[in-house]
């Protein structure tokens, strides 16, 4: 390939066609941008890192034994990652996604429970 004719769009159209055959669904940035029908983002300017709505249901559909305060603190945590450095802050959020969130819950009657929210 001739360097001159290589763009960004031909890494990203690569990864989405990689993505889009792992069972990923891929969608068009514009289609799901702030105050569009399907929107998933909410910053009109794209500075959202995640996309709330999916966030959430990825958790309660990951952690269905867990009760719902349980999968709001594995929310609360991956979305307010206290670290010093952003460096820091990456490492921590890439750790809770890689092996779980550490949350605890009360159970009628019972101890407090702890679980690892994937």
């Amino acid at each position: 390939m001739n360097t001159s004719s290589f763009s960004e769009s031909v890494v990203e159209d690569a990864a989405l066609a990689w993505l889009e055959g792992q069972g990923y669904a891929v969608l068009h940035g514009p289609d799901i941008a702030a105050g569009e029908p399907f929107s998933e983002r909410s910053d009109p300017n794209y500075r959202d890192v995640l996309m709330e709505r999916r966030l959430r249901q990825a958790l309660v559909r990951l952690n269905p034994e867990l009760p719902p305060e349980a999968v709001e603190d594995a929310y609360r945590k991956l979305t307010r990652v206290d670290a010093p450095s952003l460096v820091e802050r990456n490492r921590a959020a890439h750790r809770m996604l890689v092996e779980g969130v550490t949350v605890e819950y009360r159970r009628k009657g019972r101890p407090i429970a702890g679980a690892q929210a994937r």
